[in-house]
């Protein structure tokens, strides 16, 4: 099980840090992503972490966004600075590749002044 936690109402150029808490320690065995789904739109990835330690971002959040673990505490966190209108949306996290998990119900991020 996946629990998504952390957003909320921010204004632009503000930051806020997702997590991404399970129920067993996936995190160091699967790559793993930030996914996030504006109204109407497609759910995209937003950033990634292999098992190795791996990190990569989207270059729309490049240089903002910074994706981390704890797999000791089961938890994976998106660190997310100087926000913009258009990261609005539903944050989920999800295995990379292969069979996904059941999807969380994610963390509702909302950049607005």
């Amino acid at each position: 099980q996946l629990v998504e936690s952390g957003g909320g109402l921010v204004q632009p150029g503000g930051s806020l840090r997702l997590s991404c808490t399970a129920s067993s320690t996936i995190f160091s065995f699967n790559a793993m992503g930030w996914y996030r789904q504006a109204p109407g739109k497609q759910r995209d990835l937003v950033a990634s972490i292999t098992s190795g330690g791996n990190t990569n971002v989207a270059d729309s959040v490049k240089g903002r966004f910074t994706i981390s673990r704890d797999s000791a505490k089961k938890t994976m966190y998106l660190q997310m600075n100087d926000l913009k209108p258009e990261d609005t949306a539903l944050y989920y996290c999800n295995k990379l590749s292969g069979m996904k998990y059941p999807w969380g119900q994610g963390t509702q991020v909302t950049v607005s002044s």
